[in-house]
């Protein structure tokens, strides 16, 4: 079965996000890169849907999401893809427009398989370590877990084995 996020401190400017998803990589890579796919679960926090997923996936290209809530408010991020590993490693940029913490961060997925399982490493590291202990300060795991529940649903219907 699938495991729960976790986040924890990396060095004094990222931090390392971990979670186990029960399907192949390559499927799990997919849902995190195709736009058809991230819009059936890639709705961020409790309220929030994504209704603007614009990914122009390769070395150089953007993307740009965009979230609403039921009020109408909107939150939107982007940045560039830095390197593509097809389906093991990603490397991208991110800014969000309503900014929450200073400046740019680099995030960087690597997805690993065995037995069917994939283990997600995200770490993001931030322009500086008060940018990083402001995220932190954000306690974003429990929505990010709600999320992940998601995606969980999401490949179950692509992947029942």
């Amino acid at each position: 079965m699938s495991t729960k996020v976790g986040i924890v401190p990396h060095g004094d400017r990222a931090i390392r996000i971990t979670r186990t998803f029960h399907a192949p990589r390559e499927l799990v890579f997919d849902a995190m890169t195709r736009a058809e796919m991230m819009l059936n679960w890639f709705h961020g926090a409790t309220g929030w849907t994504l209704v603007v997923c614009e990914i122009d996936l390769r070395v150089g290209g953007t993307y740009r999401w965009v979230w609403r809530n039921a009020d109408g408010q909107e939150m939107g991020m982007g940045g560039v893809y830095k390197e593509i590993v097809r389906p093991e490693r990603l490397v991208t940029t991110e800014k969000f427009d309503q900014a929450w913490y200073p400046g740019e961060a680099v995030g960087t997925i690597v997805l690993t398989e065995e037995g069917g399982m994939t283990l997600m490493t995200l770490t993001v590291e931030y322009e500086s370590p008060t940018a990083r202990d402001g995220v932190l300060a954000a306690e974003m795991g429990d929505e990010m877990e709600v999320g992940y529940q998601r995606l969980d649903r999401f490949l179950l219907q692509r992947d029942p084995a």
